[in-house]
């Protein structure tokens, strides 16, 4: 929902990345250096249809082309699924990348670095090469253990216990998986240069000894690259293979590529294929992942070796309607699914329903599946619990609610846990299941949960804005503005406009405010500023407004609605002077002020 009175901050921002935080000025710069016709044609072939580029949009089915691309405005928009935004948007959603991968792909494009600060204001770049070096390096290394678990002498051992798992060759080679020999130099023998030596510290493949000798992470493994959703691969996971070995599983550190709060095992290969449920059972280990695979279940993913993050919530709503989260049903599993739960509640909005699947004790995803097949392990996933059972279940051991004094702890512990969750359908229907057991209908326990804000007329005022019929002048002038953004230098004081009480005005003044501070923004560029803001549903609304006015009307209109709002900011100031008279004396210069108002010629006009 649009809160038209946000202050958006029209200086240069620092978007976080792990690497520090990248100046919001360096991004407006960049788009200024690519061209968005080059980056989205080699992806999806367009044809020149005019001033523009057409094709059939690569985010939703269709026949006919409705998907345009625009050099001029750097500008890419669907008008059947309502896709758009810069090239940066473009990259995320069709590469699946990050929005820092998507600047630093861009950068080296451009053959440019990404400046980084810190927060103590020290600047510093990583040029893209260095990553993409230790990308390419990593490939080696997979490599290098698959061909050990084909040629090694120690590779019986290994591909008997694969075969005693119940893997097949078959998914071994669709997993990559490969074999760590023992000893403590096999990958500093088969990668001699120093520079090489020095990357494999820096991935955390080799450990450098206080006397500066290095030796090999893993030893005596089975071993699964993990690789991030743009199929780079970025660390290893390695299984021993002998029970006395410890620790039974390892992964590699955290390095420059690689944060496991963030990736996924498994979730390249599944974006690689058809997903007809669009659903992803989350899992917690990658021996998980191959077993289910193996079995017929082709979508899972397994976190590694840490607890669900919010990282992972937004990676995974990205790509599947249908979550399950799959745990053990101990007490630890218990307490892990309660963790996901916290994480995901913010995320509701999106449309994606979490559900958690519980498995008898003793029990894990590889010997449920291969105990009741595909099938059976389906039709557990499909009875797994609703998040809002499993969070209605949760509050019920907390509180007494038999009790006055139960009930009201009921609901002050659901409080801090509902008031993550955006208002709309859903905390209804939870606010409905929580009235069950205590004497409070849910419309109270939605005032308890969600007390009223300053905002609130605001909002409903914006609401009334958005589903008028009538295009406002406000609505035309910012149509107008996203078309061509340099009509923006035709005013002059844009400022004026804030002081005028109608929906959508402060969201007006800014883009007026923030485009006479860069003269040379695109329209794409335009909306990168605004991209994570609740703006910017409103601004992708307006893009896809058919106004039907031809380019050489663009100002013509711009003006007119401007002219529209000037008289309203003057009838506005004239009656609040008037109102104001009634009450008490003016003082001479309020009536020198309303007489200029009468006359128009009050000082509005841009």
């Amino acid at each position: 929902m649009l809160d038209c009175s946000f202050d958006l901050p029209v200086d240069a921002l620092l978007v976080e990345s792990m690497a520090g935080s990248i100046p919001q000025n360096f991004i407006d710069d960049l788009l200024t250096r690519v061209d968005i016709v080059e980056i989205v044609d080699a992806r999806v072939s367009l044809k020149k249809a005019g001033r523009d580029f057409k094709a059939c949009c690569p985010f939703h089915s269709e026949k006919t082309p409705s998907f345009v691309v625009s050099r001029e405005k750097q500008l890419y928009h669907c008008f059947g699924c309502g896709a758009s935004g810069s090239v940066i948007r473009f990259l995320m959603d069709y590469d699946h990348m990050e929005f820092v991968e998507a600047v630093e792909d861009l950068a080296k494009s451009a053959g440019i670095s990404v400046p980084y600060e810190t927060r103590s204001g020290k600047r510093f770049e990583r040029q893209s090469k260095d990553s993409t070096s230790l990308y390419e390096l990593m490939e080696k290394v997979a490599h290098f253990y698959s061909l050990q678990l084909r040629k090694h002498p120690q590779k019986d051992s290994v591909v008997k216990y694969l075969k005693n798992r119940g893997l097949t060759g078959a998914v071994a080679k669709n997993f990559e998986i490969g074999f760590a020999p023992s000893g403590w130099d096999n990958l500093s023998k088969e990668f001699v240069s120093s520079e090489s030596q020095k990357q494999l510290v820096d991935t955390g493949m080799l450990v450098r000894k206080d006397n500066g000798q290095v030796y090999d992470r893993f030893r005596n493994r089975v071993m699964f690259p993990i690789r991030d959703r743009r199929g780079r691969v970025v660390a290893f996971g390695g299984r021993v293979i002998l029970k006395e070995d410890m620790p039974k599983y390892l992964n590699s550190p955290e390095t420059e590529i690689f944060h496991k709060s963030h990736e996924l095992y498994g979730l390249n290969a599944l974006l690689n294929k058809s997903n007809a449920n669009n659903s992803i059972v989350v899992v917690e280990g990658y021996m998980d992942v191959v077993s289910l695979s193996q079995h017929g279940v082709g979508n899972s993913v397994a976190t590694l070796g840490t607890a669900i993050t919010e990282h992972h919530i937004q990676t995974l709503v990205k790509y599947a309607d249908v979550v399950v989260f799959c745990f053990d049903g101990d007490e630890a599993g218990k307490k892990a699914a309660w963790r996901a739960l916290e994480v995901s509640l913010p995320r509701l909005s999106k449309g994606t329903q979490f559900k958690f699947m519980f498995l008898p004790d003793g029990e894990d995803p590889d010997s449920m599946v291969r105990r009741v097949g595909a099938e059976g392990f389906y039709q557990m996933v499909d009875q797994s619990m609703p998040l809002s059972d499993f969070l209605i279940e949760h509050l019920l051991k907390q509180a007494d609610y038999r009790s006055i004094d139960g009930q009201v702890k009921l609901v002050e512990v659901a409080r801090p846990l509902m008031s993550k969750l955006p208002q709309g359908s859903y905390v209804n229907l939870l606010a409905s299941r929580l009235s069950e057991y205590v004497q409070m209908p849910p419309d109270e326990i939605i005032k308890q949960i969600f007390p009223k804000t300053r905002n609130e007329q605001q909002i409903k005022n914006v609401d009334k804005f958005l589903s008028t019929e009538k295009p406002s002048n406000i609505r035309v002038a910012i149509a107008m503005l996203l078309e061509r953004p340099n009509l923006a230098l035709l005013v002059d004081n844009p400022e004026k406009f804030r002081q005028l009480n109608l929906p959508g005005v402060a969201l007006l003044e800014r883009l007026l405010v923030f485009v006479k501070d860069s003269p040379n923004i695109t329209t794409g560029a335009l909306l990168e500023r605004w991209r994570d803001r609740q703006e910017s549903v409103f601004l992708g609304r307006i893009l896809r407004w058919e106004h039907h006015v031809p380019e050489s009307g663009y100002e013509t209109e711009f003006l007119g609605a401007l002219s529209v709002l000037e008289d309203q900011l003057r009838q506005q100031e004239i009656d609040e002077l008037t109102q104001r008279s009634k009450r008490t004396a003016l003082s001479s210069q309020e009536k020198e002020r309303l007489s200029h108002l009468f006359a128009g010629n009050d000082g509005t006009r841009h």
